[in-house]
């Protein structure tokens, strides 16, 4: 008998990025970031497939020894009958107890934020989120950001025609 050997890449598993919370780099100094597994129903697997959901607003928020993701939106699926999800409910993340009783600490003790950063397919094809662990910016600093950022695109600017 012979054996025959896997291939390494599945067909039909999607892979790559599916949303950015980009606007959580703006209001919040990411201290540590750190990658967690959701709990999904099918419809919500595959609507994600789709590329669409937004975690612009959302938030995730430790309680009774878990870790939940609030606020996210993920579309109902368009093929999907009656038993469709709600688009805005609490989503469980999965993260190990040493990591969840950290992350618990540092929001209680300094005051910080776990916002979702990115929702994305894993290798493996799995739904997976990379949560930051943030502290609130000043309009001071979010303005300092700003300044930094249009100095920025100036300055390529100024390269890119002294260079044409």
């Amino acid at each position: 008998m012979t054996s025959r050997k896997k291939s390494k890449n599945k067909k039909g598993v999607a892979t790559g990025l599916i949303a950015e919370n980009r606007r959580a780099r703006f209001d919040y100094e990411i201290i540590d970031t750190l990658e967690a597994g959701i709990v999904l129903t099918g419809t919500e697997v595959r609507s994600l497939r789709n590329g669409k959901a937004q975690i612009t607003e959302s938030y995730a928020s430790p309680e009774k020894g878990e870790l939940w993701l609030i606020n996210s939106y993920i579309p109902e699926y368009v093929q999907a009958n009656q038993f469709n999800h709600k688009e805005r409910r609490a989503r469980k993340l999965l993260v190990s107890k040493r990591e969840l009783s950290r992350l618990i600490g540092e929001v209680q003790r300094a005051g910080n934020t776990i916002v979702p950063l990115k929702i994305y397919f894993n290798d493996r094809g799995l739904v997976k989120l990379l949560l930051g662990l943030g502290k609130g910016k000043r309009n001071v600093d979010k303005r300092e950001t700003q300044k930094k950022r249009d100095w920025q695109r100036e300055k390529s600017r100024l390269m890119k025609s002294h260079y044409q």
